[in-house]
């Protein structure tokens, strides 16, 4: 063996080494556990107990169940919903912290800007159930300046408000992180070319922080799509949602075979998410 075949050899196993702990974390805590759920959908609940019948019934009992069918429309709704919101939302905020505050406050800006992540999820989705209540902060505050009060407890409406208040600061993040990462010259050279600042903002800002967009949006879905604590608490289980669905399945009917299909169904719909969104992630050259 030559010397360079030596060092190659060293390097890959080397290589190898260094990637073992994540191979392995992967393989205990991502494969195994998918594929045991996956054998798993393809078992049936009897009454006595799980029988290894090795079919598709489970997912035909999905199809062939409109409460099913509904609970899956109920929180793509609502994931969809919350992304855009998000991302509506999201963008002004980090533009006027990378563009319009001052570098010196930025890092207070951004700090403010990611407490709700110090908050524990549980008791954030509670404050909101307390504001936006029937007798709550929010209809106390509108009954004070003489209008009328909103019907929004237990409602998808304060899914929605308690989801979007907690992703608009994640989508801030990867925004704001594209745009500090953007060229100042480009956008300078386009004004002296004549271009205007929506003109400046559709050919040249959009298309470089699309990325950042696009990978804060796919967190948004696949964190939203898959949130059981938030659709419970603030939703009241009124817009049954497919994570309160696969818990009913576990907690009231003991079924695992068809949780499990129902956690296949819901990685699926986060999988072909991704397959749409994943043209826009990568970074514009």
């Amino acid at each position: 063996m030559s010397q360079r075949a030596s060092i190659e050899t060293r390097a890959t196993r080397r290589a190898w080494w260094l990637a073992a702990p994540a191979l392995i974390w992967t393989l205990a805590f991502f494969i195994l556990p998918f594929g045991t759920m996956a054998v798993l959908s393809l078992w049936q609940r009897t009454d006595v107990g799980l029988e290894a019948t090795w079919d598709l019934g489970n997912y035909a009992n999905f199809l062939a169940n409109p409460a099913y069918i509904q609970a899956l429309t109920n929180s793509l709704e609502i994931t969809v919903t919350v992304t855009i919101l998000s991302v509506l939302l999201a963008y002004p905020l980090a533009w006027i912290i990378a563009e319009e505050i001052p570098e010196r406050f930025r890092r207070l800006a951004l700090a403010l800007a990611v407490i709700p992540f110090w908050t524990s999820y549980v008791v954030r989705s509670y404050a909101w159930s307390l504001v936006l209540a029937k007798s709550g902060v929010l209809n106390d505050w509108l009954g004070a300046v003489g209008l009328g009060p909103l019907d929004l407890a237990n409602s998808r409406a304060a899914t929605v408000i308690g989801f979007t208040h907690f992703f608009t600061m994640l989508l801030t993040l990867s925004i704001y992180a594209s745009l500090v990462q953007m060229p100042p010259n480009l956008r300078r050279a386009a004004a002296d070319l004549g271009a205007g600042a929506f003109a400046t903002f559709r050919l040249i800002v959009l298309p470089l922080t699309l990325p950042g967009v696009m990978v804060g949006a796919f967190l948004t879905f696949a964190l939203c799509i898959g949130d059981y604590v938030t659709p419970q608490i603030l939703g009241g289980g009124n817009d049954l949602a497919l994570p309160q669905l696969i818990m009913l399945q576990i907690g009231r009917r003991a079924d695992l075979p068809m949780a499990a299909a129902l956690s296949i169904i819901l990685m699926l719909a986060v999988t072909l998410a991704y397959l749409g969104m994943a043209r826009w992630m990568k970074v514009v050259r």
